[in-house]
């Protein structure tokens, strides 16, 4: 079963975690294994030269030759309109070239607006105690306590929840806020299932 799906109990107990939260050697332990709670940065091209290996791609040199092709057939044997075909491979080149750099580049500017939504500090239950930590350093099986107003640092199962509402604006565009609880989801996808909160969202209360 997915950690949606579970009760709040078995959803902690899935992750190895407690009611008193992990101790400090199982958060050590954790961040070596799964890495630190952040959106990582990747070195990019500059987005001219990405823009130019859009249209040099595998499937595009096909097409380049695809085209070169009905330009010297026109050449050779005029009046075959095979002209007209050469320009309506290249638009489709550049079409399809634009329209992948431009995809890409939107990603790219999410994931950026994302890292500056993400918070730089969360509330967690460590051996019993709630302590204010950076929030890359959550790890899987940490208990995060959230209040209103508060963004939220991690995609985070609810196994508490009093009146909560978030804000999906950011993840799914939604306008108005939606009930959280912390009762089992039938539903499959973690978008889906109302006991679980993304990261980059915020509690409008609760």
């Amino acid at each position: 079963m997915r950690i949606q799906q579970l009760t709040p109990l078995d959803a902690v107990a899935s992750l190895k975690s407690s009611a008193a939260g992990l101790s400090r050697a199982e958060v050590e332990h954790r961040l070596h294994e799964y890495g630190r709670n952040e959106v990582e940065k990747v070195a990019r091209s500059p987005l001219w030269l990405r823009l130019i290996k859009e249209f040099i791609t595998f499937f595009s040199l096909i097409l380049w030759v695809a085209a070169g092709l009905a330009f010297f057939a026109e050449w050779s044997d005029p009046g075959q309109n095979m002209a007209k075909v050469g320009y309506a491979i290249v638009t489709v080149i550049l079409v399809s070239g634009l329209f992948s750099f431009w995809q890409e580049y939107r990603v790219e500017r999410t994931l950026a607006a994302l890292r500056k939504l993400l918070p730089q500090q969360a509330q967690v239950l460590r051996e019993g105690k709630v302590t204010r930590v950076p929030a890359e350093q959550l790890v899987p099986g940490d208990i995060v306590h959230l209040e209103q107003g508060d963004n939220i640092p991690a995609d985070c199962r609810l196994i508490e929840a009093f009146g909560a509402r978030v804000n999906n604006a950011a993840v799914t565009g939604e306008a108005l806020p939606k009930s959280r609880e912390a009762h089992p989801s039938e539903a499959d996808d973690l978008i889906d299932s109302k006991n679980v909160v993304l990261a980059g969202t915020s509690m409008v209360s609760g």
